[in-house]
């Protein structure tokens, strides 16, 4: 088992995320049951102990689809059955904004955090390969976003870490396989309902047959240039944040119309966001607003931003209020 290149890719990446836990940490896989999350299951039980640490899984029940409840608990066994410890299964209601997609999301996200804070857990890992990174680039271009959003997942981002956006889907498939491993097929990754879906079994496939083989590789690839641009950028935007403030609070407008473009806009933004603009509801729109009030000043009036704020010009300075 040991020489099989799929498993030997699974267990290297997870090893590399745990190098930097205190001998005794605990951490957390989160396990759906499909054959990427399954194979970090295995991976970190595998690494843990050598590593001097404690492993467990928390899986999440969205109540989405019948016999949820029931998966999640071949879940909790197959991961119970791989050794980890403590292994917790989560139920959540998905509701809110942003359509089901978004709402399971910001649900699942939210009790794997509950799930970590109540363990005491160090970490959690996602199943995240290079093809799931390729995907969410593919659809965040599609949208016309710009370089922090097609920057795509994180490698690590708080609580969270993806120690497989190196690995390919056909190898968590692999290792489940060399394993002996009976990943869960969720039909949701196949629906054309689903964008993703559609992007997963249509659009990437058709960029591979036009343009030839390594899109997906190639699309991480940027994914990676530009977290390190977009990085960079809001370094110096945090930087320059305080070079413009005001004593009162306010942001000089000169100050601002003299920055480059992409380190203005950034400033405006972190400068919303820190006056109480929600920064998953601020968009681009509401950015692109606010710097006209620094570069296209006619005498326009306040301009509104999510959250009730409202960004005005007067005498100088952009005020939010």
């Amino acid at each position: 088992m040991r020489h099989d290149p799929a498993v030997a890719a699974t267990r290297a990446a997870v090893r590399s995320s745990l190098r930097d836990f205190a001998s005794g940490s605990l951490v957390l896989a989160a396990v759906s049951g499909g054959a990427d999350s399954l194979a970090l299951a295995a991976a970190l039980a595998h690494e843990a102990p050598r590593h001097g640490l404690d492993a467990g899984a928390v899986t999440v029940d969205h109540g989405l689809q019948a016999g949820s409840a029931d998966r999640a608990q071949a879940v909790v066994a197959t991961c119970t059955s791989l050794g980890l410890d403590p292994v917790r299964s989560e139920t959540v209601a998905v509701r809110g904004p942003g359509g089901p997609e978004a709402a399971a999301r910001t649900a699942r996200y939210a009790a794997l955090e509950t799930a970590a804070a109540d363990t005491g857990a160090a970490a959690v890992l996602l199943g995240h390969t290079l093809d799931d990174q390729a995907e969410t680039v593919l659809l965040r271009l599609a949208r016309g976003s710009g370089a922090r959003s097609l920057a795509g997942m994180p490698a690590r981002n708080g609580t969270f870490r993806r120690p497989f956006l190196q690995v390919r889907r056909e190898q968590t498939a692999a290792a489940c396989a060399a394993l002996g491993l009976t990943p869960w097929a969720d039909p949701h990754n196949t629906d054309p309902a689903y964008a993703r879906s559609r992007v997963r079994g249509d659009a990437l496939p058709a960029l591979e047959r036009t343009l030839g083989p390594g899109i997906a590789a190639a699309l991480a690839r940027t994914a990676g240039l530009l977290r390190d641009d977009a990085d960079a950028l809001d370094d110096a935007a945090a930087k320059t944040l305080a070079d413009v403030t005001t004593t009162d609070g306010g942001l000089d407008v000169a100050g601002l119309a003299a920055l480059a473009p992409a380190v203005r806009t950034r400033v405006l933004r972190a400068a919303a966001v820190a006056a109480g603009s929600p920064p998953g509801s601020l968009g681009a729109v509401h950015v692109a607003a606010l710097d006209a009030l620094v570069t296209g000043w006619h005498g326009q009036g306040p301009t509104s931003l999510p959250g009730g704020l409202v960004g005005e010009r007067r005498y100088g300075r952009l005020t939010f209020r």
